[in-house]
Formats: C-alpha cells, sequence, structure tokens
C-alpha cells in the first residue's frame, strides 16, 4: 500500500508534463480556426478577381476604340480634295451708279403705266362706292316696306338683293385683280427694258459693275450713269401697250341679271350709274 501512492515530487512533474502537452496542442486547436477563415479570405480575394477581369477587358477594349478612332482622321486627310490650279483673276473693277428712282420719274414710259393704273383704281373705287350706296338705299327701302309687304314676297326681295350684293362684290373682286395684273405685267416690260439700257451704257464706257446709289455713301460725278441711262430708255421705250379694261368688269352687269329688268338697265357706257335703277322691283 505505501508503494502504490503517489507522492508530491510525482504528481509535480505530471502536472508539468500535462501543461507542456496542453502547449503544444493550443497552436494545433488554432490552427484549425486559422484555416477556417482562409476560405473566407480566398473568397474575398476571388471576389475581387471579376472586378479586376473587368478592368482588363476595358483595358483591352481601350485599344481597339484608339485604333477606330484614328483611321477616319487618316482617311478624312487622304480624301481631302487636290489644290486647284490657279485661274484667272477677275479684272480691274470699273464701277458705274445709277439711280434707278430717278430714271422712273423721268420715263415716259413708266408715268403713262402709272397714271393708268391710278386712273383704273380710282375708277374702281368709285364704282364701289356707288354700288355701296345702292345697296343700303334698296335695304333702306325694304325696311320701310316690310309692314306692307307679303312675307314670302319680302323674302323673296331680299334674297334678290342679297344675290346682287354677292354678285356685285365678285365683280369688283375681279375688277381688282385684273389692275393688279396688268400693273404687274407693264412693269415687269419696264424692267427689262430699263436692264438692257443699263447694260448698253455701261458697255459703252468699259463699266463692269453697276450700283444702285442707294447703296452708294459717297461717289464722284464722272461715276453717275443716270442722265444718260434716263436719255437713252426714254429714246428705246416711249409707251407700254396696256390691255383695256372688260367690259364684263363692270359694275352695272352683276346688278342687271339678278333684276330681270329691261332694256335701260343694259346700256353700255353707263356703268356704275346704271345700278340705282335696280331697286325698280322692290318699288313696286
Amino acid at each position: 500500500m505505501p508503494a502504490q501512492r503517489a507522492s508530491p515530487s510525482s504528481s509535480a512533474p505530471l502536472a508539468t508534463v500535462c501543461a507542456l502537452l496542453l502547449a503544444a496542442t493550443a497552436p494545433a486547436a488554432a490552427q484549425p480556426n486559422q484555416e477556417w477563415f482562409v476560405p473566407g479570405q480566398g473568397q474575398g480575394q476571388g471576389g475581387q478577381r471579376p472586378a479586376q477581369q473587368g478592368q482588363q477587358q476595358q483595358q483591352q477594349q481601350r485599344p481597339p476604340q484608339q485604333q477606330q478612332q484614328r483611321p477616319p482622321t487618316q482617311s478624312g486627310a487622304r480624301r481631302e480634295a487636290p489644290p486647284l490650279p490657279p485661274g484667272q483673276p477677275p479684272p480691274t473693277p470699273v464701277i458705274g451708279v445709277v439711280d434707278v428712282p430717278e430714271i422712273q420719274r423721268d420715263s415716259a414710259a413708266f408715268n403713262q403705266v402709272r397714271e393708268e393704273i391710278e386712273r383704273r383704281r380710282q375708277k374702281l373705287n368709285e364704282d364701289l362706292q356707288r354700288e355701296q350706296n345702292n345697296w343700303r338705299e334698296q335695304q333702306q327701302q325694304l325696311a320701310n316696306q316690310r309692314a306692307g309687304i307679303p312675307p314670302e314676297q319680302l323674302r323673296q326681295r331680299e334674297r334678290d338683293l342679297q344675290d346682287r350684293i354677292t354678285e356685285s362684290q365678285r365683280i369688283f373682286r375681279e375688277r381688282s385683280r385684273a389692275i393688279e395684273q396688268v400693273a404687274q405685267g407693264a412693269l415687269v416690260e419696264i424692267e427689262q427694258a430699263l436692264g438692257t439700257v443699263i447694260r448698253q451704257v455701261a458697255a459703252s464706257r468699259s463699266v463692269n459693275m453697276v450700283l444702285p446709289r442707294p447703296l452708294v455713301i459717297f461717289n464722284d460725278p464722272p461715276f453717275d450713269l443716270t442722265g444718260e441711262v434716263s436719255q437713252q430708255f426714254n429714246r428705246a421705250l416711249r409707251s407700254v401697250s396696256i390691255p383695256p379694261e372688260s367690259a364684263a368688269g363692270e359694275p352695272g352687269a352683276p346688278t342687271a341679271r339678278p333684276a330681270g329688268g329691261g332694256p335701260q338697265q343694259q346700256g353700255a357706257g353707263q356703268g356704275p350709274a346704271a345700278t340705282p335703277g335696280q331697286p325698280a322691283p322692290p318699288r313696286r
């Protein structure tokens, strides 16, 4: 029995051996923990690999873009047209000045056209004024006779008057349009003749550039060709052929058709004076 009991001196080495074994196993126990986190770190590094691959792909894609942008500049430089051979320089300018409004004021043809167009417009305005007065008179007569006329007859007279007014307005519009067309045609003929005369005078003085006077601030008198152009223009064009006014444009024509009156309403030369006779049916 005394031999089987452990003495204090023998238990101390046993504790020392246990402590050494624990110390030796502690690194081994820590290694699994380190190995446990290694895959996480590896995953983190592995998660960064796609970004690195994306950057590498972008870096790989950049050179083709640069290569695609470079050829147009090179090809554009190649497509440049070669310089043209030197041509003949323009001649030394010899300038002339012309005052077109002054030439028109001194032109017999231009004044003839202006006076004729103004006369026709004035006559058109006078005819229109008389016709409008005639409409107002007939409307007033219908208003005064409204109480003594049967309703059906009153409506018929109102319709006849409205048709008469509508037809007269159409005729006046046609007359005004015809006047403007005549004026435009005459002015075109004058402009063409004036251009021919200006070229002739410029060629006689060796002038190769003609400017209108409103565009010139100052010029010496020898540059002015207005006087000579005006004289030659009056010799070349004394008058312009203007077609006469159409007889169908007289305001008496539209008022005579709805009325259905006698021959005195269709008399020639009456013009707008014949229109006051149109209210005869309403007066009955």
